[in-house]
Protein backbone atom coordinates (compact mmCIF):
# COMPACT_ATOMS: atom_id res chain seq x y z
CA UNK A 1 0.00 0.00 0.00
CA UNK A 2 1.66 3.11 -1.18
CA UNK A 3 1.70 6.26 0.91
CA UNK A 4 1.69 9.78 -1.58
CA UNK A 5 4.93 10.96 -1.44
CA UNK A 6 7.17 12.87 -4.72
CA UNK A 7 10.77 13.21 -4.00
CA UNK A 8 12.57 15.17 -6.14
CA UNK A 9 14.94 13.19 -8.09
CA UNK A 10 17.72 15.82 -8.97
CA UNK A 11 18.07 16.35 -5.59
CA UNK A 12 17.48 12.90 -4.72
CA UNK A 13 20.27 12.29 -7.07
CA UNK A 14 22.84 14.81 -5.96
CA UNK A 15 22.34 13.73 -2.28
CA UNK A 16 23.35 9.57 -3.08
CA UNK A 17 25.80 11.04 -5.35
CA UNK A 18 27.69 12.86 -2.67
CA UNK A 19 27.06 9.74 -0.19
CA UNK A 20 28.23 7.53 -2.64
CA UNK A 21 31.59 9.45 -3.30
CA UNK A 22 32.97 8.44 0.28
CA UNK A 23 32.08 4.55 0.07
CA UNK A 24 32.74 3.78 -3.66
CA UNK A 25 36.27 2.31 -4.31
CA UNK A 26 38.72 5.38 -6.00
CA UNK A 27 35.54 7.97 -6.48
CA UNK A 28 35.54 11.17 -4.98
CA UNK A 29 32.38 13.39 -3.31
CA UNK A 30 31.12 15.52 -5.80
CA UNK A 31 30.13 19.32 -5.10
CA UNK A 32 26.09 19.01 -4.82
CA UNK A 33 25.87 21.62 -7.65
CA UNK A 34 28.44 19.74 -10.19
CA UNK A 35 27.55 15.98 -9.68
CA UNK A 36 28.82 15.54 -12.82
CA UNK A 37 32.62 16.20 -12.14
CA UNK A 38 35.23 13.88 -13.49
CA UNK A 39 35.95 11.40 -11.30
CA UNK A 40 33.35 11.98 -8.52
CA UNK A 41 30.81 9.21 -8.08
CA UNK A 42 27.65 10.17 -10.12
CA UNK A 43 24.19 8.94 -10.10
CA UNK A 44 23.17 9.09 -14.07
CA UNK A 45 19.91 7.43 -14.03
CA UNK A 46 17.36 6.96 -10.83
CA UNK A 47 13.68 5.78 -10.29
CA UNK A 48 11.50 8.17 -7.25
CA UNK A 49 8.19 6.37 -7.40
CA UNK A 50 4.94 8.53 -7.03
CA UNK A 51 4.53 6.89 -3.95
CA UNK A 52 6.66 5.45 -1.61
CA UNK A 53 6.08 2.26 0.74
CA UNK A 54 4.58 1.96 3.84
CA UNK A 55 7.33 0.16 5.15
CA UNK A 56 9.92 1.64 3.43
CA UNK A 57 10.65 3.23 0.35
CA UNK A 58 12.49 1.71 -2.67
CA UNK A 59 15.07 4.18 -4.87
CA UNK A 60 16.08 2.53 -7.89
CA UNK A 61 19.39 4.17 -9.69
CA UNK A 62 22.94 3.73 -11.08
CA UNK A 63 25.79 4.33 -9.69
CA UNK A 64 28.97 6.16 -11.99
CA UNK A 65 32.41 6.33 -11.06
CA UNK A 66 36.11 6.40 -12.21
CA UNK A 67 37.90 3.22 -10.36
CA UNK A 68 41.50 3.19 -8.77
CA UNK A 69 42.89 1.73 -12.17
CA UNK A 70 41.49 5.06 -13.89
CA UNK A 71 38.79 2.54 -15.75
CA UNK A 72 34.82 3.99 -15.89
CA UNK A 73 32.95 1.97 -13.85
CA UNK A 74 29.33 1.67 -13.04
CA UNK A 75 26.93 -0.39 -11.11
CA UNK A 76 23.37 -0.86 -10.53
CA UNK A 77 21.76 0.02 -7.20
CA UNK A 78 18.90 -0.41 -5.09
CA UNK A 79 18.30 1.66 -1.88
CA UNK A 80 15.82 1.11 0.60
CA UNK A 81 14.98 3.92 3.10
CA UNK A 82 12.80 3.53 6.44
CA UNK A 83 9.40 5.20 6.41
CA UNK A 84 9.56 8.92 7.63
CA UNK A 85 5.81 9.82 7.37
CA UNK A 86 3.36 6.72 7.71
CA UNK A 87 4.31 3.24 9.73
CA UNK A 88 2.64 0.61 8.87
CA UNK A 89 4.12 -1.03 11.93
CA UNK A 90 4.29 -0.08 14.97
CA UNK A 91 7.96 -0.64 15.89
CA UNK A 92 10.56 0.05 12.90
CA UNK A 93 12.61 -2.34 12.88
CA UNK A 94 14.64 -1.20 9.74
CA UNK A 95 18.81 -1.36 11.11
CA UNK A 96 17.24 -5.46 12.04
CA UNK A 97 16.17 -5.86 8.72
CA UNK A 98 19.66 -4.74 7.15
CA UNK A 99 21.51 -6.54 9.63
CA UNK A 100 19.62 -9.55 9.26
CA UNK A 101 20.15 -9.16 5.54
CA UNK A 102 23.93 -8.96 5.69
CA UNK A 103 24.32 -12.03 7.37
CA UNK A 104 22.59 -13.80 5.19
CA UNK A 105 24.25 -12.00 2.24
CA UNK A 106 27.76 -12.87 3.29
CA UNK A 107 27.08 -16.70 5.69
CA UNK A 108 23.98 -18.32 3.99
CA UNK A 109 23.22 -20.04 0.82
CA UNK A 110 19.52 -17.89 0.79
CA UNK A 111 19.70 -15.19 -2.27
CA UNK A 112 19.33 -12.29 -0.89
CA UNK A 113 20.07 -9.33 -2.81
CA UNK A 114 24.13 -8.12 -2.11
CA UNK A 115 24.12 -5.78 0.95
CA UNK A 116 26.48 -3.21 0.64
CA UNK A 117 26.06 -0.45 3.12
CA UNK A 118 23.82 1.56 5.76
CA UNK A 119 23.58 4.81 6.56
CA UNK A 120 22.09 5.32 10.16
CA UNK A 121 21.41 9.25 9.86
CA UNK A 122 18.70 11.46 8.41
CA UNK A 123 21.02 13.71 6.80
CA UNK A 124 21.36 12.43 3.20
CA UNK A 125 18.02 11.01 1.95
CA UNK A 126 15.79 12.84 5.46
CA UNK A 127 15.75 8.45 6.67
CA UNK A 128 17.85 6.04 7.57
CA UNK A 129 18.61 3.67 4.58
CA UNK A 130 20.31 1.16 3.25
CA UNK A 131 22.25 0.01 -0.21
CA UNK A 132 21.93 -3.15 -2.19
CA UNK A 133 23.09 -4.40 -5.58
CA UNK A 134 20.01 -4.40 -7.99
CA UNK A 135 18.77 -7.56 -8.90
CA UNK A 136 17.04 -8.13 -12.17
CA UNK A 137 14.28 -10.43 -12.40
CA UNK A 138 10.13 -10.25 -12.17
CA UNK A 139 8.12 -10.59 -9.12
CA UNK A 140 4.51 -11.67 -9.08
CA UNK A 141 2.30 -8.17 -8.69
CA UNK A 142 -0.01 -8.09 -5.18
CA UNK A 143 -2.04 -4.99 -6.95
CA UNK A 144 -3.45 -6.67 -8.90
CA UNK A 145 -2.91 -9.90 -7.15
CA UNK A 146 -0.86 -12.67 -9.27
CA UNK A 147 -3.87 -14.67 -9.52
CA UNK A 148 -5.89 -11.65 -11.84
CA UNK A 149 -3.34 -10.07 -13.60
CA UNK A 150 -0.12 -9.58 -14.75
CA UNK A 151 2.74 -11.42 -16.04
CA UNK A 152 2.54 -14.09 -13.73
CA UNK A 153 -1.38 -15.52 -15.78
CA UNK A 154 0.60 -15.08 -19.02
CA UNK A 155 3.67 -17.79 -18.34
CA UNK A 156 3.08 -21.60 -18.65
CA UNK A 157 1.58 -23.40 -15.85
CA UNK A 158 5.10 -25.33 -15.76
CA UNK A 159 6.76 -22.21 -14.78
CA UNK A 160 4.57 -21.29 -11.93
CA UNK A 161 5.10 -24.89 -10.50
CA UNK A 162 8.65 -23.83 -10.46
CA UNK A 163 8.32 -21.05 -9.00
CA UNK A 164 5.81 -22.58 -6.31
CA UNK A 165 8.20 -25.37 -5.81
CA UNK A 166 11.66 -23.27 -5.36
CA UNK A 167 10.25 -20.75 -3.09
CA UNK A 168 9.64 -23.66 -1.18
CA UNK A 169 13.42 -24.87 -1.28
CA UNK A 170 14.55 -21.40 -0.84
CA UNK A 171 12.08 -21.25 2.45
CA UNK A 172 13.50 -24.80 3.43
CA UNK A 173 17.26 -23.32 3.43
CA UNK A 174 15.96 -20.46 5.57
CA UNK A 175 14.50 -22.88 8.45
CA UNK A 176 17.44 -25.31 8.37
CA UNK A 177 19.71 -21.93 9.25
CA UNK A 178 21.01 -21.97 12.78
CA UNK A 179 19.92 -19.10 15.05
CA UNK A 180 22.34 -19.15 17.27
CA UNK A 181 25.45 -20.33 15.46
CA UNK A 182 24.56 -17.06 12.88
CA UNK A 183 24.31 -14.43 15.99
CA UNK A 184 20.55 -13.92 15.01
CA UNK A 185 19.73 -13.59 19.03
CA UNK A 186 19.02 -10.04 18.03
CA UNK A 187 15.63 -11.28 16.22
CA UNK A 188 14.55 -12.13 19.55
CA UNK A 189 11.60 -9.57 21.22
CA UNK A 190 11.55 -11.02 25.26
CA UNK A 191 9.40 -7.83 25.86
CA UNK A 192 6.44 -9.41 24.31
CA UNK A 193 6.80 -12.94 26.27
CA UNK A 194 8.50 -16.48 25.24
CA UNK A 195 10.51 -16.58 22.13
CA UNK A 196 7.56 -18.22 19.83
CA UNK A 197 3.64 -17.85 20.16
CA UNK A 198 4.17 -16.08 23.34
CA UNK A 199 6.17 -13.12 21.72
CA UNK A 200 3.39 -13.24 18.34
CA UNK A 201 0.53 -12.88 20.09
CA UNK A 202 1.41 -10.16 22.50
CA UNK A 203 2.73 -8.17 19.69
CA UNK A 204 -0.10 -8.61 17.55
CA UNK A 205 -2.58 -7.59 20.31
CA UNK A 206 -0.81 -4.49 20.78
CA UNK A 207 -0.25 -3.68 16.96
CA UNK A 208 -4.23 -4.35 16.64
CA UNK A 209 -5.24 -1.65 18.91
CA UNK A 210 -2.59 0.64 17.77
CA UNK A 211 -3.58 0.24 14.10
CA UNK A 212 -6.91 1.03 13.87
CA UNK A 213 -9.81 2.50 16.98
CA UNK A 214 -12.41 1.30 15.55
CA UNK A 215 -14.66 -2.40 15.47
CA UNK A 216 -12.87 -5.54 14.84
CA UNK A 217 -14.81 -8.16 15.68
CA UNK A 218 -13.55 -10.73 13.41
CA UNK A 219 -9.36 -9.83 14.81
CA UNK A 220 -10.22 -10.26 18.28
CA UNK A 221 -12.21 -13.24 17.75
CA UNK A 222 -9.55 -14.98 16.07
CA UNK A 223 -7.31 -13.71 18.79
CA UNK A 224 -9.48 -15.34 21.63
CA UNK A 225 -9.45 -18.64 19.61
CA UNK A 226 -5.91 -18.57 19.30
CA UNK A 227 -5.31 -18.00 22.61
CA UNK A 228 -7.52 -20.66 23.83
CA UNK A 229 -6.04 -23.21 21.53
CA UNK A 230 -1.89 -22.48 21.98
CA UNK A 231 -0.03 -25.30 20.96
CA UNK A 232 3.67 -26.06 22.75
CA UNK A 233 6.34 -25.31 20.41
CA UNK A 234 9.02 -27.99 21.36
CA UNK A 235 11.60 -27.33 18.99
CA UNK A 236 14.40 -25.01 19.31
CA UNK A 237 13.36 -21.51 17.51
CA UNK A 238 14.43 -20.98 13.71
CA UNK A 239 14.82 -18.03 11.91
CA UNK A 240 11.42 -16.89 10.31
CA UNK A 241 11.41 -14.95 7.08
CA UNK A 242 8.39 -13.54 8.44
CA UNK A 243 6.60 -12.18 5.11
CA UNK A 244 7.16 -15.88 3.20
CA UNK A 245 5.44 -15.50 -0.23
CA UNK A 246 6.03 -15.53 -3.59
CA UNK A 247 5.22 -11.72 -4.21
CA UNK A 248 8.84 -10.91 -2.21
CA UNK A 249 10.85 -13.24 -4.69
CA UNK A 250 12.57 -12.21 -7.68
CA UNK A 251 12.42 -14.71 -10.61
CA UNK A 252 14.32 -15.26 -13.36
CA UNK A 253 11.99 -18.10 -15.27
CA UNK A 254 10.89 -20.16 -12.05
CA UNK A 255 14.08 -19.90 -10.38
CA UNK A 256 14.07 -17.10 -6.79
CA UNK A 257 17.28 -14.77 -7.84
CA UNK A 258 16.60 -13.14 -4.85
CA UNK A 259 13.69 -13.04 -2.01
CA UNK A 260 13.14 -9.94 -0.73
CA UNK A 261 11.47 -8.01 2.50
CA UNK A 262 12.84 -8.97 5.85
CA UNK A 263 12.14 -6.59 8.51
CA UNK A 264 9.36 -8.77 10.18
CA UNK A 265 11.73 -11.64 10.76
CA UNK A 266 11.70 -13.39 13.99
CA UNK A 267 12.25 -16.64 15.95
CA UNK A 268 9.46 -19.21 16.26
CA UNK A 269 8.17 -22.16 14.73
CA UNK A 270 8.50 -23.09 10.79
CA UNK A 271 4.49 -24.04 10.66
CA UNK A 272 4.40 -20.16 10.79
CA UNK A 273 6.08 -18.93 8.17
CA UNK A 274 4.62 -21.70 5.79
CA UNK A 275 0.89 -21.24 6.75
CA UNK A 276 1.66 -17.50 5.81
CA UNK A 277 2.64 -18.57 2.49
CA UNK A 278 -0.29 -20.51 2.17
CA UNK A 279 -2.45 -17.59 3.50
CA UNK A 280 -1.12 -15.11 1.33
CA UNK A 281 -1.74 -17.53 -1.84
CA UNK A 282 -5.34 -18.12 -0.40
CA UNK A 283 -6.18 -14.56 0.27
CA UNK A 284 -4.67 -13.45 -3.27
CA UNK A 285 -6.87 -16.67 -4.65
CA UNK A 286 -10.46 -17.41 -2.86
CA UNK A 287 -9.84 -14.33 -0.70
CA UNK A 288 -10.45 -12.09 -3.90
CA UNK A 289 -13.07 -14.31 -5.36
CA UNK A 290 -10.96 -15.66 -8.35
CA UNK A 291 -9.03 -19.44 -8.96
CA UNK A 292 -5.87 -20.11 -8.75
CA UNK A 293 -4.09 -20.33 -11.55
CA UNK A 294 -3.49 -23.86 -13.18
CA UNK A 295 0.36 -24.98 -12.21
CA UNK A 296 0.48 -24.16 -8.34
CA UNK A 297 0.49 -27.01 -6.23
CA UNK A 298 -2.52 -27.88 -4.00
CA UNK A 299 -1.81 -26.53 -0.18
CA UNK A 300 -2.26 -30.49 0.94
CA UNK A 301 0.69 -31.11 -1.37
CA UNK A 302 2.73 -28.05 -0.26
CA UNK A 303 2.42 -29.40 3.15
CA UNK A 304 3.37 -33.24 2.49
CA UNK A 305 6.60 -31.64 0.37
CA UNK A 306 7.44 -29.23 3.34
CA UNK A 307 7.28 -32.00 6.17
CA UNK A 308 9.92 -33.60 3.56
CA UNK A 309 12.06 -30.76 3.64
CA UNK A 310 11.99 -30.45 7.38
CA UNK A 311 12.56 -33.58 7.97
CA UNK A 312 9.37 -33.89 10.29
CA UNK A 313 5.96 -34.09 10.40
CA UNK A 314 3.97 -31.01 10.79
CA UNK A 315 1.82 -29.54 13.34
CA UNK A 316 -0.72 -27.65 13.99
CA UNK A 317 -1.07 -26.37 10.34
CA UNK A 318 -4.64 -25.36 11.09
CA UNK A 319 -3.70 -23.09 14.55
CA UNK A 320 -1.40 -21.21 12.23
CA UNK A 321 -3.55 -20.68 9.63
CA UNK A 322 -5.51 -18.86 12.00
CA UNK A 323 -2.52 -17.18 13.15
CA UNK A 324 -1.66 -15.92 9.43
CA UNK A 325 -5.57 -14.72 9.18
CA UNK A 326 -5.39 -12.52 12.31
CA UNK A 327 -1.56 -11.26 11.58
CA UNK A 328 -3.15 -9.97 7.71
CA UNK A 329 -5.89 -8.72 9.68
CA UNK A 330 -3.78 -6.46 11.63
CA UNK A 331 -2.40 -5.45 8.64
CA UNK A 332 -5.17 -5.16 6.58
CA UNK A 333 -6.78 -2.60 10.00
CA UNK A 334 -3.52 -0.11 9.94
CA UNK A 335 -4.03 0.48 5.26
CA UNK A 336 -7.33 0.83 6.23
CA UNK A 337 -6.42 3.50 8.79
CA UNK A 338 -3.76 5.20 6.58
CA UNK A 339 -6.73 5.56 3.70
CA UNK A 340 -9.19 7.13 6.05
CA UNK A 341 -5.94 9.40 7.06
CA UNK A 342 -5.16 10.29 3.98
CA UNK A 343 -9.21 11.42 2.64
CA UNK A 344 -9.69 8.44 0.48
CA UNK A 345 -12.17 6.50 2.47
CA UNK A 346 -14.43 7.98 4.93
CA UNK A 347 -13.89 7.82 8.68
CA UNK A 348 -16.68 5.11 8.92
CA UNK A 349 -16.06 3.34 6.28
CA UNK A 350 -15.99 -0.13 7.08
CA UNK A 351 -12.85 -1.47 5.20
CA UNK A 352 -10.44 -1.75 8.40
CA UNK A 353 -12.54 -4.23 9.97
CA UNK A 354 -14.62 -5.50 6.93
CA UNK A 355 -12.46 -6.77 3.90
CA UNK A 356 -11.48 -9.37 1.95
CA UNK A 357 -8.95 -10.83 4.54
CA UNK A 358 -11.94 -10.41 7.64
CA UNK A 359 -14.11 -12.21 5.23
CA UNK A 360 -11.92 -15.01 4.58
CA UNK A 361 -10.58 -14.83 8.40
CA UNK A 362 -13.97 -15.75 9.36
CA UNK A 363 -14.72 -18.22 7.18
CA UNK A 364 -11.98 -20.03 8.40
CA UNK A 365 -13.38 -19.51 11.99
CA UNK A 366 -16.66 -20.89 11.12
CA UNK A 367 -15.00 -24.00 10.13
CA UNK A 368 -13.65 -24.54 13.12
CA UNK A 369 -17.12 -24.39 15.35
Amino acid sequence: MPVPDQRDPEVTRAALAAWLGGRLPGARVPAIETPETSGCARVPAIETPETSGFSSETLIFDAAWTGPDGAERREPLVARVAPSRYQVFPEPRFAEQYRLMRVLDERTDVPVPPIRWYEPSTEPLGAPFFVMGRVEGRVPTDMPPYHMDGWVTEVPAEERAAMWWSSLEVLARVHRLDPDGLGLGFLDQPHWGRTGLDQRLNYYEHYLHWAYGGPQEVALRALDWLRAHRPAEPDAPRLLWGDARIGNVIFRKGVPAAVLDWENAVLGAPEEDLAWFLFLDRHHSEGIGVPRLPGFPSPTGTAARYAELLGRPLRDMGYYEVLSGFKFSVIMARIGQAMIDFGWIGPDDPFPHDNNCTRLLDRILGGLA
